[in-house]
């Protein structure tokens, strides 16, 4: 954990931003890793970024800044994932699914934000929408971007998206392990995996790191006990669909609850969710929107178009 606290901290350091980094300690004593980026900024809707499956928050970091110009941005590590406590969670799929969501809620009472932009990236997104359903009253806007866990599985194999290749070589190698058991097995040569797996990563924070900072954030967020993955793996049916897909309960969030879907316009993730969604919603706000050149890691792949969208959307809540 100290060299994950050493590798975020050289993160962290990129901000012009006042920030604060702590602890939320829950009442169950599990403890939520959380970084407030202009704390001073009261006056309008704070805005709250949950990150995907195996991150962490040291990834929006070409995010935070802009983000956080002219409001609060607090974004946390997820239970299970990066420095947040990594309890045992329950092995089905929708107690594993409840026990984020309420992780979330507690997170949010214990912080004593009312109500918040809810933004959430991948598996973040499959929890913020679910977190929508059950406390709308503290959503004002939910930014869904590239959202894992929508669709229904396609009973037509030609249908089906092909999963990216690093994650096909990943699970050549483990079969029905944990999905990030790899790493954990490679000790001291699980950063250099992360390379040769996603050297896009390097690619995309290039800006501000030229040596392997990311990777080896990637690495020390997934190399310690896998709960949260653990988690995720009861969720998922396979890596591309949820055992329970979002899409056949996204009608239940309240009509007033704002709705944008970014998606990557390279992504594996199926796209045409956001049309389905307007179906499923005719009554209420649901805008669907694709950046281009951009693949499933949109707010790094184009972070000034990503960030300048996010900032319409918190702009037009207040």
């Amino acid at each position: 954990m100290s060299q994950l606290k050493n590798v975020e901290a050289k993160i962290l350091q990129c901000l012009q931003n006042k920030f604060l980094a702590r602890y939320v300690s829950l009442p169950n004593q599990n403890k939520i890793w959380t970084v407030t980026v202009s704390p001073e900024l009261r006056d309008r809707t704070p805005l709250v970024m949950v990150h995907g499956f195996g991150g962490g928050v040291g990834l929006w970091i070409l995010n935070m800044d802009s983000l956080s110009a002219r409001r609060t941005l607090h974004t946390f590590d997820l239970l299970g994932f990066g420095r947040s406590s990594r309890p045992t969670f329950p092995r089905d799929p929708e107690g594993a699914e409840n026990e984020f969501v309420m992780s979330i809620e507690t997170w949010r009472e214990t912080m004593g934000i009312p109500s918040m932009i809810l933004l959430g990236h991948s598996l973040g997104g499959f929890l913020a929408t679910s977190y929508s359903i059950k406390y709308p009253e503290r959503v004002k806007h939910l930014i869904l971007v590239d959202p894992w866990g929508f669709p229904l599985r396609p009973t037509d194999p030609s249908e089906i998206r092909a999963p990216p290749t690093w994650f096909k070589a990943v699970a050549s190698v483990l079969g029905r392990s944990n999905p990030l058991a790899v790493l954990r097995i490679a000790g001291p040569w699980g950063p250099g995996l992360v390379q040769r797996f996603r050297p896009d990563f390097k690619r995309k924070f290039a800006d501000f790191f030229e040596d392997d900072t990311i990777s080896e954030y990637i690495y020390h967020c997934n190399a310690q006990n896998p709960s949260g993955e653990t988690a995720f793996k009861a969720m998922m049916e396979s890596f591309g669909w949820a055992r329970r897909p979002m899409i056949e309960r996204i009608h239940l969030i309240r009509k007033d609850v704002p709705i944008t879907m970014i998606y990557g316009s390279n992504t594996w993730i199926d796209t045409s969710t956001g049309k389905k969604v307007k179906l499923q919603r005719p009554d209420s706000y649901v805008r669907d929107m694709e950046i281009e050149g951009a693949s499933h890691h949109v707010y790094a792949d184009q972070p000034h178009i990503f960030n300048a969208v996010v900032e319409e959307i918190c702009d037009s809540v207040d």
